[in-house]
């Protein structure tokens, strides 16, 4: 299968492509206030909430521009904390040193205060959804493995969300390619649907479209807590996404063939596993260490292939 990582400011590249020319985008944009990656430009080191949550509306407007209008956006974010006033930053969720953040303190007029957790996914989506899109489902990914945290007056962190949302009330969604086990004791794992016709679920209530109920002998509807656990990775790029967190979105959102869009490619999980699947992949880097090693991980990850670069 075909795939590209083009170099560059994701709203930037996102504008040269062309208008429903993806099926479905799988990604995780850099969290607010957690990582400094080093670049000129990057997302995620804006001073307050407010303006991070405006500049993810205008890079997602974009996407939904290059979705099909059937297509569907799969967006992974985690939390963070407000620092301590003096701080001038926010906390990462994982235990790791802060990132410095000017002018986010308690007094910096966003209703933030010490300690408070930020609500950022939860601001994203809503956002989202005023500016068009349909929020369709929050879904949690809890973490066997969490990052530990030296606090002592409130639970360590071991989730976060991905947020399905849909271009249309109407869209494409394979319910059968990621059917759970019936039983609950059975370890999870649809088969791939390679092969299998695909479907698009229609309905919201407890029959999956085609007569039969949602939960049968075949296997019961996903559920929306999805546990995972975190993957090392040895590369540079210290903030991956998990396969098995990909490939659930993917193939629910996806068929053979179709083109994957992931806009903040990082160490390049989604276009991995987009090619497994059979599927095309387009991915959008602003650090071009990252997509060499993005473009290492994915020509090791299926040696026999000659890597192919979509035009």
């Amino acid at each position: 299968m075909t795939w590209k990582i083009h170099q560059g400011d994701a709203l930037e590249v996102l504008r040269t492509l062309p208008a429903e020319s993806a099926q479905t985008c799988v990604t995780s944009p850099p969290y607010w206030g957690l990582r400094d990656y080093g670049v000129e430009g990057q997302l995620g080191l804006e001073p307050t909430p407010e303006e991070y949550v405006a500049r993810m509306v205008g890079i997602f407007a974009e996407v939904r521009r290059v979705l099909r209008d059937d297509g569907t956006l799969w967006l992974n974010l985690g939390d963070s904390y407000t620092g301590a006033a003096n701080s001038g930053g926010a906390n990462r969720n994982d235990g790791g040193p802060a990132v410095r953040v000017s002018g986010l303190t308690a007094k910096s007029g966003h209703g933030l205060k010490p300690k408070d957790l930020v609500g950022i996914p939860w601001r994203v989506a809503f956002a989202l959804q005023a500016d068009g899109w349909y929020l369709r489902s929050d879904i949690i990914w809890a973490k066997p493995n969490p990052m530990p945290e030296s606090v002592t007056d409130r639970p360590t962190k071991a989730h976060e969300y991905v947020f399905l949302l849909a271009k249309s009330e109407r869209y494409f969604f394979d319910q059968e390619a990621v059917r759970e086990p019936a039983s609950p004791n059975k370890p999870w794992g649809a088969s791939s649907n390679v092969g299998t016709k695909a479907r698009q679920s229609r309905n919201d209530g407890n029959s999956d479209g085609l007569g039969r109920p949602a939960d049968d002998e075949a296997g019961r509807n996903i559920r929306s807590v999805w546990t995972i656990t975190t993957k090392p990775f040895s590369g540079a790029h210290f903030a991956v996404m998990p396969p098995d967190l990909a490939e659930r979105c993917i193939k629910a959102g996806s068929r053979i063939d179709d083109v994957v869009l992931d806009p903040f490619s990082g160490a390049g999980t989604t276009a991995m596993v987009a090619r497994r699947l059979q599927r095309r992949a387009i991915g959008i880097e602003l650090n071009p260490e990252y997509i060499r090693i993005a473009e290492q991980r994915i020509d090791a990850d299926q040696p026999l292939f000659n890597r192919a670069v979509q035009s």
